[in-house]
């Protein structure tokens, strides 16, 4: 019974595997498509073409795909001008959106299967939602395209006197061509009315598709590795121990961060004249600039220029740094134009020393205190080294835009933004490591270290035995704090029997009184024994004092008895 019972736990669910992986990326989409959809509307971006290719495009971009727009104009009765765009932005806002949630979905399924989990099984599951994830990315492929015509119409030109090509002139009646003033108008202007201009955008495919290959498959890794208590097979528990700790503190502090950004973002849309467009920049790209503040206020440094007419749109201070320089983008750099710059900095390296505590207070006690210091050091140094290159490769800025007329370059403007990977990682494990060791000497001096341990390793000093199991919160090893005072009149296994009261400064004290539950009023004096016959020879006996009673005689033999019925 047990092989078969073996047997059947190997075995993958795939019903409840395609029912999980259908529900985790329906419910990611949906969320990402309604965010990116509340965006564009926020920023009226719908008021210039149908906001469903618009959305689709956006929700591909998060999803680590690639958009290409493309424009033909002709104006004034003009042919041959041409408008090229490049543009290299992940909308965070959308891509946090739907990680969320496909995590969500993802680690509750896993949770469902049981304490444990097959390596099959794992990799069956994660595999469905990798695959439907990408067959959906190819539905919005098809979708994300559209081309935008603008013309005189649309303007409003045509309105005006001689755009509908008659006019009625007050005691002339309308007299047809002879009102017709187009032809007063200069030629320019008349041709304007008939002027369209077309901007079509199209999803890659295949960049999409391999895109958000790697950005399911990154979000389910990074889920699997900050979750704490879904299920992991028997050979990866060390992950408990070693990996999830440091992993599941940093992606705390950056939600936290994420938050707070958002919430500037409401404080500043208050009695601001147009807070729809705050709050769809917010919706959309409050991540891309939170995570690009941590890296600059670690002292990372970023590459940086602008140039033409975009210059203009970006935020001081950061257009005195970007046009016309070559000197790299800093902290410091940032901090010679305003000072209050180095409140970033302060703000930075805070949240790098709450990911420190984190990190102690979710790693196991097992060593002295430099010990547990040094490898909480370790650990966060080598994941804050790997997660500061990915932010700072998230958030890369490239926008590179022209307008050609007959071959004459009549616009050219482009902004670069790259952060320095290398830096990035050398800072990133410098941090990381002087966050852990100071975080766990913090959580160490104010005994919170280990508490939030996973229950198969955790104990500290003090607490139960190896190798016996104790769960996160109370239980028979850590007691839990008592919510009230324990109070005799309510309580009746505090109230004192009858006859056994005493004194309160005669009660012995014992470390039961600590958690409020004592188990006993008083230590209790065995019963009076009961007076026995003396016993001849017994203490008086005249063998002596001390000698005892005389052995019992043998008991007689007895005669074999017969069988039965024979005298």
């Amino acid at each position: 019974m047990s092989a078969s019972g073996s047997v059947e736990r190997t075995k993958v669910p795939w019903a409840d595997v395609v029912l999980s992986a259908v529900a985790a990326v329906s419910w990611a989409l949906i969320g990402m498509a309604g965010t990116a959809a509340l965006g564009l509307h926020l920023l009226e971006a719908d008021s210039a073409g149908s906001l469903g290719p618009m959305t689709a495009a956006v929700v591909a971009l998060g999803a680590g795909g690639s958009v290409t727009p493309s424009g033909d104009v002709s104006a004034f009765g003009l042919t041959g001008a041409e408008a090229t765009t490049a543009i290299e932005i992940t909308p965070l806002g959308v891509s946090l959106v739907g990680a969320l949630l496909l995590s969500w979905f993802f680690l509750r399924s896993l949770r469902a299967a049981g304490v444990a989990i097959t390596p099959a099984e794992l990799l069956a599951r994660a595999g469905a939602v990798v695959a439907l994830f990408v067959a959906m990315l190819g539905g919005l492929a098809w979708a994300g395209h559209d081309v935008i015509t603008v013309d005189g119409g649309a303007l409003g030109l045509d309105d005006l006197p001689g755009g509908g090509g008659g006019v009625e002139i007050p005691g002339l009646g309308d007299v047809g061509d002879v009102g017709d003033i187009g032809g007063l108008l200069p030629d320019r202007i008349g041709d304007l009315i008939d002027a369209e201009a077309a901007v079509g955008f199209t999803v890659d495919t295949a960049a999409t598709l391999l895109g958000g290959l790697c950005w399911s498959a990154g979000v389910l890794l990074i889920a699997l590795l900050a979750s704490r208590r879904a299920p992991l097979p028997a050979r990866w528990t060390a992950l408990n121990r070693v990996v999830r700790p440091a992993v599941s503190a940093l992606v705390g502090v950056l939600l936290m961060a994420v938050l707070a950004g958002w919430a500037a973002a409401v404080y500043a849309l208050i009695g601001d004249d147009n807070p729809k467009r705050i709050a769809g920049a917010a919706l959309l790209g409050a991540p891309n600039g939170v995570w690009l503040g941590i890296p600059i206020g670690l002292f990372v440094p970023w590459d940086g220029e602008a140039s033409g007419p975009l210059a203009q749109f970006l935020p001081d201070p950061v257009d005195d740094l970007l046009v016309d320089s070559d000197r790299a983008l800093t902290l410091g750099r940032l901090a010679e134009l305003d000072g209050r710059v180095w409140l970033l900095g302060v703000a930075a390296a805070m949240a790098m020393l709450l990911t420190g505590v984190l990190t102690a207070v979710r790693t196991p006690v097992e060593t002295g205190t430099l010990g547990f210091a040094g490898r909480c050091a370790v650990r966060l140094g080598v994941v804050t080294a790997l997660a500061l290159p990915l932010l700072a490769w998230l958030t890369e800025v490239s926008v590179d835009a022209s307008l050609a007329v007959f071959g004459i370059d009549a616009f050219d403007a482009g902004v670069e933004l790259h952060g320095r990977l290398g830096m990035a990682l050398l800072l990133g494990a410098l941090w990381g490591a002087a966050a852990g060791a100071t975080g766990a000497l913090l959580a160490r001096a104010t005994g919170a270290a280990g508490r939030g341990a996973p229950g198969a390793v955790a104990r500290s000093e003090g607490g139960p035995p190896p190798g016996v199991a104790t769960g996160s919160g109370p239980g028979p090893y850590e007691p839990g704090t008592p919510y009230r005072p324990p109070n005799p009149d309510t309580n009746p296994y505090l109230q004192v029997p009858e006859g056994l009261h005493e004194p309160e400064d005669a009660r012995p004290p014992h470390t039961d009184d600590v958690y409020g539950a004592p188990t006993m009023v008083r230590p209790l004096d065995p019963p009076p024994r009961r007076a026995s016959r003396p016993r001849p020879g017994r203490g008086t006996s005249k063998g002596g004092p001390g000698e005892g009673p005389p052995p019992p005689p043998p008991p007689p033999p007895t005669a074999p008895r017969g069988p039965k019925g024979r005298g």
